[in-house]
């Protein structure tokens, strides 16, 4: 991870995102970019797509914080804003700028602000194409990924967050993997002796990933509420997981993803 995007839209988190994306940066040696994406409350220079003077003001206030932020911190850094706030434009420009980075980070969707679209931070992580860290209301301290759970069910999207993280896992102090794959799902591995057996522990052991495993119960009825719950007791600060949209004619893809993104007590990095 040598390049990381931060996005901020002005509100009571953005000197907690900073701080965390920065500590990234310094981290993994990369570079950070400051992202300001808001929609404008003023509906008429929205439309007419110039920034009213309360975007304006917005848009150095993020822009003086990131600053002050970084500097110092010995990383280099640079600042991006979009020209306006429509919200079509903030929600299309903010997918596009993120594919160009190794690891986005974004502000859990705060409904008392309504500075983004409601779906942004979902869109950004279903269309990107990238890793995106997404930080909760309750984050308090800059410092994440030293006890990381990673939700696994063996799918692509799962396989896909778990490799995008490999960086962040590697430097953790402690990873438990918690494997949300019903258990007659590997019936047939367990039966035919002569085909490979496959472990995710096992191969995050031989990238240099300290890692522990556990099986949580087989039961549909609220299995996010449990991983969420377990991550707690595990005194877990981040998360890794896999993303799903909804799409086609099942209207449970991607359930799991948005309610986690509703109800995360923790960051939570996603991949799709």
């Amino acid at each position: 991870m040598k390049d990381i995007l931060v996005h901020l839209d002005g509100g009571e988190r953005s000197r907690i995102l900073v701080e965390t994306a920065a500590g990234l940066a310094k981290r993994m040696g990369a570079r950070l970019t400051g992202l300001f994406a808001r929609i404008d409350p003023q509906r008429t220079s929205a439309m007419a797509r110039q920034p009213s003077d309360h975007l304006r003001q917005a848009q150095a206030a993020a822009a003086e914080l990131f600053a002050a932020v970084t500097a110092g911190s010995g990383i280099e850094t640079r600042w991006w804003q979009l020209p306006h706030g429509e919200a079509s434009m903030v929600e299309a420009e903010a997918v596009f700028c993120s594919r160009y980075f190794d690891l986005v980070v974004m502000g859990q969707f705060d409904a008392r602000s309504c500075f983004v679209p409601d779906d942004l931070v979902e869109q950004v992580i279903l269309n990107c194409g990238r890793p995106v860290l997404v930080l909760p209301y309750a984050v308090t301290s800059p410092s994440i990924a030293e006890r990381v759970v990673v939700a696994w069910n063996a799918g692509r999207e799962a396989t896909r967050a778990v490799h995008d993280s490999m960086p962040l896992l590697q430097g953790a102090k402690a990873v438990t993997v918690l494997s949300m794959r019903p258990r007659n799902a590997e019936s047939n591995i367990e039966v035919l002796s002569t085909m490979p057996s496959v472990d995710i522990v096992d191969h995050l052991r031989a990238n240099g990933v300290s890692t522990e495993g556990e099986h949580l119960p087989d039961e549909n009825i609220g299995k996010m509420d449990m991983l969420l719950s377990r991550a707690c007791d595990l005194g877990a600060d981040l998360m890794v997981m896999g993303a799903h949209g909804q799409y086609g004619l099942s209207r449970l893809r991607g359930s799991g993803t948005r309610y986690v993104l509703k109800h995360m007590t923790l960051p939570v990095l996603m991949s799709n």
